[in-house]
Protein backbone atom coordinates (compact mmCIF):
# COMPACT_ATOMS: atom_id res chain seq x y z
CA UNK A 1 0.00 0.00 0.00
CA UNK A 2 1.29 3.44 -0.94
CA UNK A 3 0.79 5.85 1.97
CA UNK A 4 -0.34 9.33 0.90
CA UNK A 5 -0.02 12.60 2.75
CA UNK A 6 -2.36 15.39 1.64
CA UNK A 7 -0.67 18.79 1.41
CA UNK A 8 -3.48 21.20 2.43
CA UNK A 9 -7.20 20.85 3.05
CA UNK A 10 -8.26 22.23 -0.36
CA UNK A 11 -11.75 21.49 -1.65
CA UNK A 12 -10.73 19.22 -4.55
CA UNK A 13 -8.82 17.04 -2.12
CA UNK A 14 -11.66 16.92 0.40
CA UNK A 15 -14.42 16.30 -2.09
CA UNK A 16 -12.81 14.19 -4.81
CA UNK A 17 -9.26 12.94 -4.39
CA UNK A 18 -9.08 11.85 -0.74
CA UNK A 19 -12.30 9.78 -1.01
CA UNK A 20 -10.88 8.23 -4.19
CA UNK A 21 -7.59 7.31 -2.52
CA UNK A 22 -9.44 5.82 0.45
CA UNK A 23 -11.56 3.79 -1.97
CA UNK A 24 -8.54 2.53 -3.92
CA UNK A 25 -7.07 -0.95 -3.59
CA UNK A 26 -3.36 -0.13 -3.40
CA UNK A 27 -3.08 3.20 -1.58
CA UNK A 28 -4.35 4.95 1.53
CA UNK A 29 -4.25 8.40 3.12
CA UNK A 30 -2.23 8.30 6.34
CA UNK A 31 -1.69 12.03 6.96
CA UNK A 32 -3.13 15.48 6.31
CA UNK A 33 -1.14 18.71 6.63
CA UNK A 34 -2.35 22.29 6.93
CA UNK A 35 -0.85 25.52 8.20
CA UNK A 36 -3.68 25.31 10.74
CA UNK A 37 -3.42 22.11 12.81
CA UNK A 38 -7.10 22.26 13.77
CA UNK A 39 -8.12 22.25 10.11
CA UNK A 40 -5.77 19.35 9.40
CA UNK A 41 -7.17 17.40 12.33
CA UNK A 42 -10.75 18.11 11.27
CA UNK A 43 -10.14 16.76 7.77
CA UNK A 44 -8.15 13.81 9.08
CA UNK A 45 -10.98 12.87 11.44
CA UNK A 46 -13.52 13.14 8.64
CA UNK A 47 -11.70 10.46 6.63
CA UNK A 48 -10.39 8.38 9.58
CA UNK A 49 -6.81 9.42 8.76
CA UNK A 50 -4.44 8.71 11.68
CA UNK A 51 -1.99 11.63 11.43
CA UNK A 52 -2.45 15.41 11.20
CA UNK A 53 0.31 17.99 10.90
CA UNK A 54 0.28 21.74 11.52
CA UNK A 55 2.85 22.46 8.82
CA UNK A 56 3.70 21.11 5.39
CA UNK A 57 7.38 20.76 6.30
CA UNK A 58 6.56 18.58 9.30
CA UNK A 59 4.57 16.15 7.18
CA UNK A 60 7.26 15.97 4.48
CA UNK A 61 9.81 15.07 7.15
CA UNK A 62 7.58 12.30 8.51
CA UNK A 63 8.12 8.59 7.90
CA UNK A 64 4.34 8.10 8.00
CA UNK A 65 3.96 8.79 4.27
CA UNK A 66 5.50 7.60 1.01
CA UNK A 67 3.81 10.05 -1.38
CA UNK A 68 2.22 13.48 -1.39
CA UNK A 69 -0.87 14.77 -3.14
CA UNK A 70 -0.67 18.54 -3.74
CA UNK A 71 -3.90 20.54 -4.30
CA UNK A 72 -2.39 23.92 -3.37
CA UNK A 73 -3.02 27.09 -5.42
CA UNK A 74 -1.37 26.77 -8.83
CA UNK A 75 1.34 29.34 -8.14
CA UNK A 76 2.69 27.11 -5.34
CA UNK A 77 2.83 23.83 -7.27
CA UNK A 78 6.44 24.01 -8.46
CA UNK A 79 7.83 25.04 -5.06
CA UNK A 80 6.12 22.30 -3.08
CA UNK A 81 6.56 19.59 -5.69
CA UNK A 82 10.33 20.16 -5.49
CA UNK A 83 10.26 20.24 -1.69
CA UNK A 84 8.29 16.99 -1.56
CA UNK A 85 10.60 15.27 -4.06
CA UNK A 86 13.65 16.47 -2.15
CA UNK A 87 12.10 14.91 0.95
CA UNK A 88 12.10 11.60 -0.91
CA UNK A 89 8.34 11.50 -1.47
CA UNK A 90 6.54 10.57 -4.69
CA UNK A 91 4.35 13.46 -5.88
CA UNK A 92 0.92 13.60 -7.46
CA UNK A 93 0.29 17.31 -8.09
CA UNK A 94 -2.89 18.95 -9.30
CA UNK A 95 -2.96 20.52 -12.75
CA UNK A 96 -1.46 22.68 -13.95
CA UNK A 97 1.75 21.58 -12.30
CA UNK A 98 3.45 24.78 -13.53
CA UNK A 99 2.58 28.08 -15.18
CA UNK A 100 5.44 28.02 -17.72
CA UNK A 101 6.88 25.07 -19.62
CA UNK A 102 10.43 26.02 -18.61
CA UNK A 103 9.52 25.64 -14.92
CA UNK A 104 8.94 21.92 -15.47
CA UNK A 105 12.65 21.42 -16.15
CA UNK A 106 13.29 22.00 -12.43
CA UNK A 107 10.67 19.37 -11.58
CA UNK A 108 12.29 16.84 -13.93
CA UNK A 109 15.64 17.54 -12.26
CA UNK A 110 14.12 17.05 -8.77
CA UNK A 111 12.46 13.81 -9.88
CA UNK A 112 15.66 12.43 -11.33
CA UNK A 113 18.01 13.36 -8.49
CA UNK A 114 15.66 11.90 -5.88
CA UNK A 115 14.54 8.88 -7.94
CA UNK A 116 10.87 9.47 -7.18
CA UNK A 117 7.72 9.53 -9.29
CA UNK A 118 6.29 12.97 -10.05
CA UNK A 119 3.05 13.17 -12.04
CA UNK A 120 0.49 15.82 -12.90
CA UNK A 121 -3.04 14.88 -11.89
CA UNK A 122 -4.90 14.80 -15.19
CA UNK A 123 -7.74 12.49 -14.19
CA UNK A 124 -9.15 12.47 -17.74
CA UNK A 125 -6.25 10.32 -18.95
CA UNK A 126 -7.42 7.55 -16.61
CA UNK A 127 -11.11 7.75 -17.52
CA UNK A 128 -12.57 4.81 -19.50
CA UNK A 129 -14.36 7.18 -21.87
CA UNK A 130 -11.05 8.70 -22.97
CA UNK A 131 -9.37 5.31 -23.25
CA UNK A 132 -12.27 4.32 -25.53
CA UNK A 133 -11.83 7.42 -27.72
CA UNK A 134 -8.14 6.58 -28.08
CA UNK A 135 -8.87 2.99 -29.10
CA UNK A 136 -11.60 4.00 -31.58
CA UNK A 137 -9.26 6.47 -33.28
CA UNK A 138 -6.46 3.89 -33.40
CA UNK A 139 -8.85 1.34 -34.93
CA UNK A 140 -9.90 3.77 -37.68
CA UNK A 141 -13.51 3.96 -36.49
CA UNK A 142 -13.94 7.42 -38.06
CA UNK A 143 -11.48 7.01 -40.92
CA UNK A 144 -8.95 9.79 -41.22
CA UNK A 145 -9.24 12.34 -38.41
CA UNK A 146 -9.62 15.83 -39.90
CA UNK A 147 -10.81 18.08 -37.08
CA UNK A 148 -11.23 18.18 -33.30
CA UNK A 149 -13.72 20.64 -31.82
CA UNK A 150 -14.07 21.41 -28.14
CA UNK A 151 -15.56 23.67 -25.49
CA UNK A 152 -15.21 23.99 -21.72
CA UNK A 153 -16.98 26.84 -19.95
CA UNK A 154 -18.38 27.80 -16.57
CA UNK A 155 -19.35 31.06 -14.81
CA UNK A 156 -17.38 32.31 -11.79
CA UNK A 157 -16.94 35.98 -10.81
CA UNK A 158 -16.10 35.34 -7.16
CA UNK A 159 -13.27 37.79 -6.43
CA UNK A 160 -12.03 35.58 -3.59
CA UNK A 161 -11.76 32.45 -5.74
CA UNK A 162 -8.17 31.52 -6.63
CA UNK A 163 -9.21 31.15 -10.29
CA UNK A 164 -9.74 34.92 -10.37
CA UNK A 165 -6.51 35.89 -8.58
CA UNK A 166 -3.44 36.29 -10.84
CA UNK A 167 -0.96 35.99 -7.95
CA UNK A 168 -2.29 32.50 -7.18
CA UNK A 169 -2.05 31.34 -10.80
CA UNK A 170 -5.65 32.09 -11.71
CA UNK A 171 -7.06 32.29 -15.21
CA UNK A 172 -9.10 30.25 -17.64
CA UNK A 173 -6.25 28.71 -19.61
CA UNK A 174 -4.39 27.31 -16.56
CA UNK A 175 -7.64 26.08 -15.03
CA UNK A 176 -9.54 24.58 -17.98
CA UNK A 177 -7.69 25.36 -21.21
CA UNK A 178 -5.35 22.51 -20.34
CA UNK A 179 -8.18 19.95 -20.68
CA UNK A 180 -8.98 20.10 -24.42
CA UNK A 181 -5.22 20.18 -24.99
CA UNK A 182 -4.28 17.18 -22.84
CA UNK A 183 -7.21 15.08 -24.06
CA UNK A 184 -6.49 15.73 -27.75
CA UNK A 185 -2.81 14.91 -27.26
CA UNK A 186 -3.67 11.82 -25.20
CA UNK A 187 -6.02 10.21 -27.70
CA UNK A 188 -4.11 11.07 -30.88
CA UNK A 189 -0.52 10.74 -29.68
CA UNK A 190 0.24 13.88 -31.71
CA UNK A 191 1.55 17.33 -30.80
CA UNK A 192 0.31 20.66 -32.20
CA UNK A 193 2.81 22.50 -34.37
CA UNK A 194 1.41 26.04 -34.29
CA UNK A 195 -1.37 28.08 -32.70
CA UNK A 196 -3.74 30.93 -33.47
CA UNK A 197 -5.67 32.43 -30.57
CA UNK A 198 -7.74 35.29 -29.19
CA UNK A 199 -7.85 35.83 -25.42
CA UNK A 200 -9.91 38.26 -23.33
CA UNK A 201 -9.06 39.34 -19.77
CA UNK A 202 -11.34 40.50 -16.99
CA UNK A 203 -10.82 44.26 -16.47
CA UNK A 204 -11.20 43.91 -12.70
CA UNK A 205 -9.35 40.66 -11.99
CA UNK A 206 -6.75 40.77 -14.75
CA UNK A 207 -7.14 37.04 -15.37
CA UNK A 208 -7.86 35.52 -18.78
CA UNK A 209 -11.57 34.71 -18.91
CA UNK A 210 -12.07 33.67 -22.56
CA UNK A 211 -9.91 32.10 -25.24
CA UNK A 212 -10.72 30.92 -28.75
CA UNK A 213 -7.97 28.69 -30.09
CA UNK A 214 -7.00 27.01 -33.36
CA UNK A 215 -4.23 24.42 -33.32
CA UNK A 216 -2.51 22.88 -36.33
CA UNK A 217 -1.47 19.26 -35.74
CA UNK A 218 -0.22 18.74 -39.30
CA UNK A 219 -2.65 16.09 -40.51
CA UNK A 220 -5.63 17.56 -38.66
CA UNK A 221 -6.77 20.77 -36.97
CA UNK A 222 -8.28 21.49 -33.59
CA UNK A 223 -10.49 24.40 -32.55
CA UNK A 224 -11.79 25.03 -29.07
CA UNK A 225 -12.96 27.78 -26.77
CA UNK A 226 -12.89 28.06 -23.01
CA UNK A 227 -14.34 30.59 -20.62
CA UNK A 228 -14.75 31.22 -16.90
CA UNK A 229 -17.61 33.65 -17.52
CA UNK A 230 -20.01 31.82 -19.83
CA UNK A 231 -22.88 29.38 -19.29
CA UNK A 232 -21.69 25.91 -18.35
CA UNK A 233 -20.82 23.72 -21.33
CA UNK A 234 -18.46 20.85 -22.11
CA UNK A 235 -18.05 18.93 -25.36
CA UNK A 236 -15.33 17.32 -27.49
CA UNK A 237 -15.93 16.12 -31.06
CA UNK A 238 -13.52 14.14 -33.25
CA UNK A 239 -14.58 14.42 -36.91
CA UNK A 240 -13.18 12.13 -39.58
CA UNK A 241 -13.78 11.04 -43.14
CA UNK A 242 -15.97 8.07 -42.14
CA UNK A 243 -17.77 9.40 -39.08
CA UNK A 244 -17.36 11.33 -35.84
CA UNK A 245 -17.06 10.75 -32.10
CA UNK A 246 -18.78 13.09 -29.66
CA UNK A 247 -17.78 12.98 -26.00
CA UNK A 248 -20.85 14.37 -24.26
CA UNK A 249 -19.46 15.60 -20.91
CA UNK A 250 -15.77 15.00 -21.32
CA UNK A 251 -14.17 16.59 -18.26
CA UNK A 252 -16.64 16.70 -15.34
CA UNK A 253 -19.14 14.00 -16.16
CA UNK A 254 -20.67 14.08 -12.70
CA UNK A 255 -21.65 17.75 -13.06
CA UNK A 256 -22.21 18.14 -16.80
CA UNK A 257 -24.06 14.93 -17.64
CA UNK A 258 -23.46 11.24 -18.25
CA UNK A 259 -19.98 9.95 -19.01
CA UNK A 260 -20.56 8.68 -22.51
CA UNK A 261 -19.56 9.02 -26.14
CA UNK A 262 -21.48 8.60 -29.36
CA UNK A 263 -19.92 7.18 -32.53
CA UNK A 264 -21.84 8.18 -35.68
CA UNK A 265 -21.20 6.97 -39.21
CA UNK A 266 -20.54 9.13 -42.26
CA UNK A 267 -24.10 9.13 -43.62
CA UNK A 268 -25.62 9.72 -40.19
CA UNK A 269 -27.72 6.57 -40.50
CA UNK A 270 -26.14 4.65 -37.65
CA UNK A 271 -24.71 5.46 -34.25
CA UNK A 272 -23.38 3.64 -31.21
CA UNK A 273 -23.44 5.01 -27.67
CA UNK A 274 -20.84 3.89 -25.16
CA UNK A 275 -21.67 4.66 -21.53
CA UNK A 276 -19.31 4.44 -18.56
CA UNK A 277 -21.37 4.68 -15.38
CA UNK A 278 -19.46 5.11 -12.13
CA UNK A 279 -16.07 5.10 -13.85
CA UNK A 280 -14.38 6.63 -10.77
CA UNK A 281 -11.61 8.33 -12.70
CA UNK A 282 -10.01 9.79 -9.57
CA UNK A 283 -9.75 6.31 -8.06
CA UNK A 284 -8.21 5.02 -11.29
CA UNK A 285 -5.76 7.91 -11.21
CA UNK A 286 -4.73 7.12 -7.62
CA UNK A 287 -4.36 3.40 -8.32
CA UNK A 288 -2.29 3.93 -11.46
CA UNK A 289 -0.03 6.41 -9.66
CA UNK A 290 0.38 4.04 -6.70
CA UNK A 291 1.20 1.12 -8.99
CA UNK A 292 3.86 3.14 -10.79
CA UNK A 293 5.32 4.43 -7.52
CA UNK A 294 5.48 0.86 -6.20
CA UNK A 295 7.46 -0.21 -9.26
CA UNK A 296 4.65 -1.90 -11.17
CA UNK A 297 3.63 -1.38 -14.80
CA UNK A 298 1.19 1.51 -15.09
CA UNK A 299 0.52 4.36 -17.51
CA UNK A 300 0.75 7.76 -15.79
CA UNK A 301 1.23 11.33 -17.00
CA UNK A 302 4.96 11.97 -17.28
CA UNK A 303 6.60 15.32 -16.61
CA UNK A 304 7.82 15.25 -20.20
CA UNK A 305 4.19 15.11 -21.37
CA UNK A 306 3.29 17.85 -18.90
CA UNK A 307 5.98 20.09 -20.38
CA UNK A 308 4.63 19.51 -23.90
CA UNK A 309 1.11 20.37 -22.72
CA UNK A 310 2.28 23.54 -21.00
CA UNK A 311 4.15 24.57 -24.14
CA UNK A 312 0.78 24.66 -25.91
CA UNK A 313 -0.71 26.91 -23.20
CA UNK A 314 2.33 29.18 -23.37
CA UNK A 315 1.91 29.39 -27.15
CA UNK A 316 -1.78 30.31 -26.78
CA UNK A 317 -0.83 33.28 -24.60
CA UNK A 318 1.81 34.38 -27.11
CA UNK A 319 -0.51 33.89 -30.09
CA UNK A 320 -3.16 36.01 -28.38
CA UNK A 321 -0.80 38.99 -28.55
CA UNK A 322 -0.40 38.86 -32.34
CA UNK A 323 -2.12 38.11 -35.62
CA UNK A 324 -1.34 34.87 -37.40
CA UNK A 325 0.33 31.66 -36.34
CA UNK A 326 2.61 31.15 -33.35
CA UNK A 327 4.88 28.06 -33.24
CA UNK A 328 4.46 25.83 -30.20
Amino acid sequence: MLRFGILSTAKIGRDLVVPAIQDAENCVVTAVASRDLARARQMADRFSVPHAFGSYEEMLASDKIDAVYIPLPTAQHVEWTIKAADAGKHVLCEKPIALKAEEIDSLIAARDRNKVLVSEAYMVTYAPVWRKVRSLLADGAIGRLRHIQGAFTYFNRDAGNMRNIPALGGGGLPDIGVYPTISARFVTGREPLRIQAVTERDPEFGTDIYSSVKADFGDFDMSFYISTQMANRQVMVFHGTEGFIEVKSPFNADRYGAEELELTNRSHTESQIFRFPDSRQYRREAEAFASAALGKEAEVVSLESSKLNQKVIDAIYRASEKDGWEPV
